[in-house]
């Protein structure tokens, strides 16, 4: 390492014979340094999962324009909506098809785990909204009490939700009935439900006997081919004569559900601050063991000013340490994170990971607030006069 630094630098580096000197010291700062790297790969692996369960019910279905109450800032928040919208819709001539959705959550206890469903009702015979994954057995709700199952719900075991096909359903009560599972679709768990579940909209008003079919929870719209959706958005603003619906593309509720529940959703905000007390974290970690170090050998450096090295040559010394520091504790700090996230993941079903943009966003991000913590520690140096420490 030595002999690498000496090429790089093109001189003895001595920083990283100040911070090998010690090896306790140099050990504990790594392993500082590495924490906070652990603490932000968990929080940005949190939220980049909050982001993905998210806008992954929204994959679910196929649509042009989603329309809602105005309290809605998300697929299952919010009231009702009243289908007499979805006929004045209609009457637009890029309007070719609509659907009430309805969405509720449903309780099933199996037992030693009690698992909560988000379940939408959908009209079976409009496979046309529903994704080209799922669509091709919606047909298999048309059948009273049937039901398409999250295989990869939280609580469901792998073996049981594989077993569950046409020839072979799976039958469970809840709300006080009992449904059929016939097959499966890829969800997962999220922040808040279990998994999901996909029913007919007359099984689901079956389910939740106070729901009316008059009033979905929203009104999904598909467009006319080459239709411009925001074009089809503003006629519907004028057409439809509640002003107070929310009348968006249905890309665009995605992404303000999603906005919402990073900026507005105490979770969002939580892990947001968390990602910055990791950052905090490492800044004061770096700090400390850089100004340590720069006072231990105060007396070096005033010989070196006093022979007439500059303030850059000091600051060079420093900013090697910083990011010798910040390089080499990252590495046991990703190695550890990507193994809690892959841990985690596997216990909570969520879609936790350590993606590379995240590795990339956090090298970068320690190489940085390291090299601040070392700028920052050189100012004691500047002020120095090798008169006054001899």
């Amino acid at each position: 390492m030595k002999r690498l630094l000496q090429r790089l630098l093109g001189r003895l580096p001595i920083g990283w014979l100040q911070l090998t000197h010690n090896l306790m010291r140099f050990a504990a700062a790594l392993v500082g340094v590495a924490f906070a790297d652990v603490l932000v790969f968990v929080q940005l692996g949190i939220m980049t999962s909050m982001g993905t369960a998210t806008l992954r019910p929204y994959s679910f279905f196929d649509a042009g324009v989603m329309i809602s109450a105005a309290d809605a800032n998300g697929l299952t928040d919010g009231g009702n909506v009243a289908r007499q919208w979805l006929l004045q819709a209609m009457a637009d001539p890029d309007v070719i098809d609509g659907m009430g959705l309805f969405i509720a959550n449903a309780p099933w206890d199996r037992g030693d785990t009690d698992i909560s469903l988000t379940t939408f009702g959908v009209d079976p015979a409009r496979p046309g909204f529903i994704a080209p994954d799922i669509a091709g057995d919606l047909s298999l709700l048309e059948v009273q009490d049937a039901a398409l199952l999250d295989r990869l719900a939280r609580g469901l075991g792998r073996e049981a939700a594989a077993a569950i096909r046409p020839q072979s359903p799976l039958s469970f009560e809840t709300q006080g009935r009992t449904l059929t599972a016939y097959s499966t679709f890829a969800g997962g768990g999220g922040f808040g439900g279990d998994g999901y579940m996909i029913v007919s909209d007359q099984t689901f008003l079956a389910l939740f006997p106070a729901r009316s079919s008059a009033a979905p929870d929203h009104i999904l719209l598909r467009l006319r081919p080459g239709a411009d959706v925001m074009v089809v958005v503003a006629r519907l603003h004028r057409l439809i004569s509640d002003p107070a619906l929310r009348i968006r593309s249905y890309a665009d509720a995605a992404q303000e559900e999603l906005t919402y529940q990073k900026t507005k959703r105490p979770t969002g905000i939580i892990f947001g601050f968390g990602v910055l007390i990791g950052v905090l974290v490492g800044l004061v970690i770096v700090y400390q063991v850089l100004s340590t170090d720069v006072a231990d050998h105060l007396r070096e450096y005033a010989t070196f000013k006093a022979m007439g090295f500059g303030q850059r040559f000091f600051i060079g010394i420093v900013l090697e340490e910083a990011l010798i520091l910040g390089i080499l504790g990252f590495l046991p700090g990703f190695a550890v994170g990507a193994t809690i996230l892959a841990a985690m993941g596997k216990m909570t079903t969520l879609p936790l990971a350590l993606t590379p943009f995240m590795a990339i966003t956090v090298f970068l991000g320690t190489v940085v607030f390291s090299a601040l913590s070392g700028a920052i520690a050189t100012r004691r140096l500047a002020a120095a006069d090798p008169a006054d420490l001899f």
